[in-house]
């Protein structure tokens, strides 16, 4: 992969940007045709209720592609290679562990509908923050990871600011929704919530699955993810989690969540 201008080639790029278009020329056109030709026709309606159904379908599509792109699409080498210069306890895998914990909140961001997500991780930021000081190459991914940029925003924890609390929440709620665990009653952390522990990063963030390991610990620096469930703290688009009411979730998306994590 040649970096040397700062753009890098990206799988999967036309095919979204193509669906992007797509889905509204299947709502718009369709309508169009419908209101010329059908007029006040009964069938003006359910013509107007495909269009839509088309709509839907068309978006979810998309979506589905940009998750996937997330997933699979190669991110740029020097990414790791300023991990290991900044963390030099991080092995060449640890690395790689990292950068997955950056897919993962980039699609947290994607299933919370594209909604403010907040970083909990500071090993995880700062591989965000490198990748954005190349701007082109990040400018390029974000228009075919989200349609728009992804604009940066410090790593932190449990706050007195609501919006921020609103964006850790959706963050904890995608990403266990990504590995398949139970935000509200957690047996293990999601890996971006894991890594800072993990690697023992210096500031890092350290989070724990249960919260009453912690309860009866007074003092301790470690934060609890079912916390995240708690509205009593500054709140959540559904249920206590932000975003747990949006996205592309489906049945996975109800309003069931929670964790515990810390500093």
């Amino acid at each position: 992969m040649n970096m040397s201008a700062g753009v890098f080639q990206l799988p999967g790029t036309w095919r979204i940007r193509l669906l992007a278009v797509l889905k509204w020329l299947v709502l718009v056109v369709p309508m169009w045709v419908a209101l010329k030709r059908l007029g006040h026709s009964p069938w003006l309606f359910w013509a107007l209720v495909l269009s839509l159904v088309a709509f839907s379908a068309m978006r979810a599509w998309e979506t589905s592609q940009r998750r996937q792109f997330i997933r699979e699409a190669r991110l740029p080498a020097f990414l790791a290679v300023k991990l290991r210069q900044q963390y030099p306890q991080l092995s060449a895998a640890d690395a790689d562990l990292v950068l997955r914990g950056l897919r993962q909140f980039f699609i947290a961001h994607v299933r919370s509908g594209r909604r403010f997500v907040a970083m909990p991780s500071q090993v995880v930021d700062f591989a965000w923050h490198e990748f954005i000081l190349h701007t082109r190459a990040y400018e390029q991914w974000c228009r075919t990871a989200f349609g728009k940029l992804l604009h940066h925003t410090p790593a932190e924890v449990l706050g007195r600011d609501p919006k921020r609390n609103d964006g850790l929440r959706r963050t904890w709620y995608w990403a266990c929704k990504e590995e398949s665990i139970d935000p509200r009653q957690p047996s293990r952390l999601p890996l971006l919530f894991a890594l800072d522990k993990k690697f023992n990063i210096v500031g890092g963030y350290s989070y724990v699955p249960d919260c009453s390991d912690i309860d009866r610990h007074s003092g301790s620096a470690t934060y609890c993810g079912t916390s995240f469930g708690d509205a009593s703290g500054g709140g959540g688009d559904a249920d206590g989690f932000g975003g747990s009411d949006g996205g592309d979730g489906g049945a996975d998306g109800g309003s069931d969540g929670g964790g515990c994590g810390g500093d």
